[in-house]
């Protein structure tokens, strides 16, 4: 008994090991990111003490500049640090995370997840079985009457969108302030110095950074980001030990102030003055909607840590230190960070500071581009270019238009307004925006998601709003010193985002109501009444289901086309990533000598559309699957063909790498494309020659393929490979609609107004379809459609 004994001892002992080996590779890891966040997520928040105080006591409490109103300002800031970033963000909003991402609109996915929420008709039963779909506490949620009475009216569900759109926009906005506010407090630093500078050299000098800082964005942050994070961290340093040297050298009573006593005592003496000084408080805590925003970057646990052991400790000294210092000076307030530091370690500090500016206006430019990417994908943005600046790090991307227009508008805002107090005063009600709407959607996720009782979320939601709701009402009270500014410009980006949707909604409907019907398609016959010629054709459509509109043009007023048909649909599902291996949906639309079948590419809305120049192989290999999948299963009767278009298989990547369906060979080509090299026709090849002659030809791996030699293989399935075979060597055509939306007669004005001026004037201005696709000009067909909405 004693051997059994000791082998089950032993078993013990190296299944503890092995579990204390995960346990630390994983803290190691999270220690390792939390590292890394300190340079990403922490650079705005901890740029704070360069402007509160000033923001806090010049205005209203002028009248109030004594050792107790400095006392409560600091205990106000300490109560507000711990309540919202600490209490709110790291121990309740972390944990409402979507598949590792973060955000106002990850909050909004997961709600639309969950409950009928998306305005957007386009979800199938199939994504619902996507791995990251089911991501929750229960992948089967229960029907509250809340949730039936949500989903039942439209105009609920509409409002939640425009408040998911307008929290948004706030951000774009924090985007256009962050920059302006953080490279002007830094660079005011020189008018403490003996030279003193002027305002308008010190503006001068703030607007030259800005424009370095929006002139370096299409080189992406990869290359200096691995010092974003030493540059926080010698911030951090700083900021802990000037606020330390204060408190010793100054005034060590302040430690008392920690007691919420004193915020009692601060508006018993400032009354309704001191309530409209929250609107400087508040500034203490802009940033803080960066720990759930950039929460894809990294682990929940690794933000807690950061903000908990690094970020709060050395806020907290470094406004205590200042408070100590202001407290027995009290002229210095409107250079309360500057005059505080030790003269020997001024201009080092300086530096770092401007640094670390630079580092937080960064972080919120990068998080802006990802948020407009997000709304994009989510169809609430027009087409934009996107540019991938890293081949390493995924996620790192650059939105030219968008870069320049906050780079327009930042500027604009410093040389407008000259002055932190009022930046601040426009930045604090951006941030207490978004904020309060998060509050909203965290509530809404308790219930519906992780499917608390309503009174959990209530208490949750009553509990917070009143603490943000008495920050927002201070910031809406400086809405005409500065608060207007997030306003319109939330206002602005708003109604394009909404105008966009709105009309893409309308688009979608429009087709959904107009498909083409499927008896009258086979009522056609395999030919469709017309002559087949060998080829692929690609039709692009927004379409999910059924036969769009604009086939029936091509059927009617073209005496020929392609043997095999694919109806491409790229479309966005609710959730942050696709996994490639769930990436492509194939189906049939009508029997098989028909030749037409139905390719669906789903993606994220955080995942990045590459051109890999690999999407035709691909395509063909997953269609082969099929067909070959497809053979094993009992094939439906004739009075079943309406259900062809139904039925649809999750081809995987790795399916395809491992198939027997086709041999495939590569082949080195140095030619712009691929797709009609092989064609007979000789305008074709005289294009082709014309078109290389003007682009420099691309090293591109050139596809072949065959049929492996299986004697058991049925010979309709093997007649179908072959004509995919041979319609894939003849080329390849890309087939779109360029439509024309216009508002019905009988709309409207302001329909009118929306479809005929609006939306039309940002499809004008925005990205074409083909060229959003990566589709090639040499191959692409347009056919024009006008769609009466």
């Amino acid at each position: 008994m004693a051997l059994p004994f000791y082998l089950m001892s032993n078993c013990k002992l190296k299944v503890q090991v092995s579990l204390l080996q995960l346990s630390w590779v994983n803290l190691s890891r999270n220690l390792i990111l939390a590292y890394q966040s300190l340079g990403v997520v922490y650079g705005d928040l901890s740029t704070s003490p360069l402007y509160v105080y000033k923001s806090t006591f010049i205005g209203k409490l002028q009248n109030h500049q004594n050792e107790e109103a400095m006392f409560g300002a600091f205990s106000l800031i300490f109560w507000t640090l711990t309540l919202i970033p600490l209490l709110k963000y790291v121990f309740i909003l972390l944990s409402a995370d979507d598949n590792g991402e973060g955000g106002t609109l990850a909050l909004y996915s997961l709600l639309c997840r969950h409950a009928k929420f998306s305005l957007l008709p386009n979800q199938q039963a199939a994504d619902e079985e996507l791995s990251a779909y089911k991501y929750g506490p229960s992948a089967q949620s229960t029907s509250s009457p809340l949730k039936r009475f949500l989903e039942k009216h439209k105009r609920l569900r509409t409002a939640l969108l425009v408040v998911v759109l307008f929290g948004a926009s706030m951000v774009i906005g924090d985007g256009v302030l962050t920059p302006a506010i953080s490279v002007l407090s830094s660079v005011s630093g020189l008018q403490v110095t003996e030279k003193k500078l002027t305002n308008g050299e010190v503006l001068l000098l703030a607007c030259v950074i800005l424009v370095g800082l929006f002139a370096l964005q299409h080189f992406g942050t990869h290359r200096v980001a691995f010092m974003f994070a030493p540059i926080v961290i010698i911030w951090l340093v700083s900021i802990f030990s000037i606020g330390l040297y204060n408190i010793i050298r100054w005034n060590p009573k302040i430690v008392r102030a920690i007691s919420p006593y004193y915020v009692i005592k601060f508006f018993e003496e400032t009354g309704k003055d001191g309530w409209i000084s929250l609107g400087g408080i508040l500034l203490s805590i802009t940033g803080t909607e960066a720990m759930f925003a950039d929460l894809g970057h990294f682990t929940a646990l690794s933000i807690r840590l950061a903000f908990a052991f690094v970020i709060y400790p050395c806020l907290v000294v470094q406004y205590m230190g200042q408070a100590a210092f202001l407290s027995r000076n009290l002229k210095s307030i409107p250079n309360s960070f500057y005059d505080s530091i030790p003269g020997p370690v001024f201009w080092p500090v300086f530096v770092i500071a401007t640094l670390a500016a630079i580092v937080g206006s960064q972080a919120v430019i990068t998080a802006t581009f990802s948020i407009i990417k997000q709304c994009h994908a989510l169809g609430c943005f027009p087409r934009v270019k996107v540019v991938h600046t890293s081949k390493h790090i995924y996620g790192q991307i650059y939105i030219p238009e968008i870069n320049w227009i906050l780079m327009i508008l930042t500027l604009a805002i410093t040389i407008g307004f000259q002055d932190t107090t009022l930046i601040g005063n426009a930045y604090g009600l951006a941030c207490m925006t978004v904020m309060f709407i998060t509050a909203f959607l965290m509530a809404l996720v308790i219930t519906f998601v992780w499917q608390k009782s309503v009174l959990i979320a209530a208490t949750f939601l009553l509990f917070f709003w009143f603490i943000d709701g008495v920050y927002l009402s201070a910031a809406l009270m400086k809405v005409p010193q500065g608060g207007w500014v997030p306003l319109v410009l939330s206002v602005i980006f708003m109604m394009v985002m909404y105008i966009w949707h709105y009309g893409t909604r309308k688009k979608y409907n429009f087709d959904l109501h107009n498909k083409v019907s499927l008896k009258w398609l086979l009522g056609l016959g395999p030919s469709l009444g017309i002559v087949r010629v060998p080829g692929i054709g690609l039709i692009y459509s927004e379409l999910a289901t059924g036969v769009p509109a604009i086939f029936s043009h091509f059927v009617t007023n073209l005496p020929a086309f392609h043997k095999v048909l694919v109806f491409v649909c790229v479309k966005s599902v609710p959730v942050p990533y696709v996994s490639p291996e769930e990436r492509f949906l194939i189906g049939r639309i009508c029997p098989r000598p028909y030749r037409m079948y139905r390719c669906i590419v789903r993606y994220g809305y955080k995942d990045i559309q590459r051109d890999d120049g690999d999407f035709e192989d691909q395509l063909i290999q997953s269609i082969a699957e099929f067909i070959q999948m497809e053979a094993g299963e009992p094939q439906p009767s004739g009075s079943e063909s309406s259900s062809y278009d139904g039925r649809m298989a999750v081809i995987s990547t790795r399916s395809i790498q491992s198939s027997t369906s086709l041999i495939v060979t590569e082949i080195e080509d140095f030619s712009a494309g691929n797709s009609i090299q092989s064609s007979k026709s000789l305008t074709l090849q005289s294009l082709r020659s014309a078109y290389d002659d003007e682009n420099q030809p691309v090293r591109r791996r050139h596809v072949r393929f065959q049929l492996p030699t299986n004697p058991g293989m049925d010979v309709l399935v093997r007649e179908e490979l072959m004509d995919l075979i041979q319609a894939k060597e003849a080329g390849v055509a890309y087939i779109m609609g360029h439509s024309y939306v216009k508002a019905r007669r009988n709309s409207s004005f302001l329909k009118k107004l929306v479809i005929d001026m609006g939306y039309s004037f940002l499809r004008k201005n925005c990205r074409g379809p083909a060229v959003a696709l990566s589709i090639p000009h040499i191959n692409l067909i347009e056919v024009g459609m006008i769609y009466y909405v």
